[in-house]
């Protein structure tokens, strides 16, 4: 099972890093299809930090609420 865990994760940064590499080839001018990937990892990139800035704020406005009278 620790095996299949590992290949995934190796998978997953193979493509963060080829989507990366995209991104700059792109900007630099690269092939349209470049320009493609690049489009789709900046936008997961978006994607990924909005969610985590709404679980912040989820977290951080359930923590004011459990603080008891607040005085």
């Amino acid at each position: 099972m620790g095996d299949m865990i590992g290949v995934v994760l190796i998978g997953v940064l193979a493509l963060v890093v080829g989507g990366c590499v995209c991104v700059v080839w792109a900007d630099r001018g690269g092939p349209r299809w470049t320009r493609a990937v690049a489009a789709v990892t900046v936008g997961a990139g978006r994607a990924v930090r909005k969610y985590q800035k709404a679980q912040r704020r989820q977290v951080n406005s359930g923590s004011e609420t459990l603080g008891g009278d607040g005085g």
